[in-house]
């Protein structure tokens, strides 16, 4: 399947790297973004070779510089809320895939772009990054799910104050805040996460397709619903072939090489 405004590869032990490509615009989210992007979740969320997902974006400007205003303008408040529904469509998607999905962020990840970084499961930022939900200064409000991720991302209160100013912060202070998981140089930043994304795919796919599910679900049960789920999980992956490979490669002192059942 080929894209207008996404690129796509697939790296070395399963990793994907998917880039947005509207270098132009800063990559900002338009509706055949949104379109393709949709297009390419259903088709990677079949893919049994792709064990963890890069998301970037093209040049050395921007991640994701927000939406894309013109198309917003004179927008009904109907057409709105159908915007706002077919981003937060996407980004639960993004949220919701059985494999990790690691925000490489590069430049401005701002609107859009930063909602689109809360959607992944964690982020691996340059140090010159800049961060922000800007909507306000435009009469808006985050649409794409900003107002409900970053609160629980950062805590309430700094979610506040970035969505009421719409102020533009640093990684580094979104990285003390505990956003980003690794802050590194621009030059560190492509080879690092794929370092970690590596990682990550030579681990039980099923496994960590658990554990994902299992912290995700954190956010909407009590801590005893949460515990139960983490004991379903917990116990059914006795019954997957992945659990035996890794237990016999332990005790034989090799190194296990998983297939994902």
């Amino acid at each position: 399947m080929t894209f207008n405004t996404l690129n796509f590869e697939t790296c070395a032990d399963g990793v994907g790297l998917l880039q947005i490509n509207r270098p132009k615009a800063l990559n900002a989210l338009n509706e055949e973004l949104f379109s393709e992007f949709k297009s390419f979740l259903n088709m990677i969320s079949e893919d049994n070779n792709i064990r963890c997902l890069i998301i970037t974006g093209a040049g050395d400007k921007s991640f994701v510089a927000g939406a894309d205003i013109k198309e917003m303008q004179n927008m009904s408040p109907q057409q709105a809320r159908t915007l706002s529904n077919r981003g937060q469509e996407v980004f639960n998607a993004i949220e919701q895939l059985a494999v990790p999905v690691i925000a490489c962020v590069n430049g401005f990840a701002l609107g859009g772009g930063m909602e689109l970084v809360l959607a992944c499961d964690f982020v691996v930022s340059s140090n010159k990054a800049k961060y922000g939900l800007p909507e306000v200064s435009l009469g808006l409000i985050p649409g794409y799910g900003g107002t409900q991720r970053l609160a629980r991302s950062i805590g309430v209160h700094r979610a506040k104050m970035m969505t009421f100013t719409g102020n533009i912060y640093s990684a580094q202070e979104l990285y003390e805040w505990g956003l980003i998981s690794k802050l590194v140089s621009p030059e560190e930043l492509l080879e690092e996460t794929q370092n970690i994304a590596s990682v990550i795919a030579q681990r039980a796919p099923v496994a960590v397709a658990k554990a994902k599910a299992s912290i995700n679900a954190m956010r909407d049960l009590s801590i005893t619903d949460g515990l139960e789920m983490e004991q379903d999980c917990f116990s059914s992956l006795f019954s997957t072939q992945d659990y035996m490979t890794g237990v016999n490669a332990f005790i034989e002192k090799k190194k296990p090489v998983f297939s994902g059942n």
